[in-house]
């Protein structure tokens, strides 16, 4: 009996902590300022393809010409993905459809973009979307930057 409580107690402390760590590691993300939340499809199929499959939810932060994209069930202090302003292409936005509207936060819009060459999905809020245009827009004289 004691010892079924004992594995019972530390089986709990761990998943205490564990939240913990999560709750810890967003807010050090979102400590400088800048963050939004932001779902990502990486290599994200064609118009019409797909339906809700394939998108991660996560947390954006604006750091200087690059977006960095954290995932929000990490562990990792690092960035999963990063985005530089100058190689971003936006190809167009639309709303979630199908599933896509069950895989997403309620008052999401998707932004169809090119990075590298790689077709990837942004899907954030309304006011999110708005200041992740206007920083793409507010380049540096000199960079090339594809607004659709």
């Amino acid at each position: 009996m004691v010892l079924a409580l004992t594995v019972c107690g530390i089986v709990v402390a761990l998943v205490v902590v564990g939240l913990f760590v999560f709750g810890l590691r967003r807010r050090l993300i979102q400590r400088s300022g800048g963050t939004f939340d932001c779902s990502l499809r990486w290599d994200a199929p064609g118009e019409g393809d797909g339906g809700g499959k394939g998108w991660a939810y996560g947390v954006a932060r604006y750091n200087g010409d690059r977006v960095e994209w954290y995932r929000v069930f990490s562990y990792s202090p690092r960035p999963r993905r990063v985005l530089e302003r100058s190689a971003i292409e936006v190809a167009g936005r639309r709303l979630p459809d199908g599933e896509e509207e069950l895989a997403l936060l309620s008052d999401a819009v998707v932004l169809a973009c090119l990075h590298r060459g790689t077709r990837l999905e942004l899907a954030m809020s309304e006011d999110a979307l708005t200041g992740f245009l206007a920083w793409l827009e507010a380049a540096p004289p000199g960079q090339r930057v594809n607004v659709a």
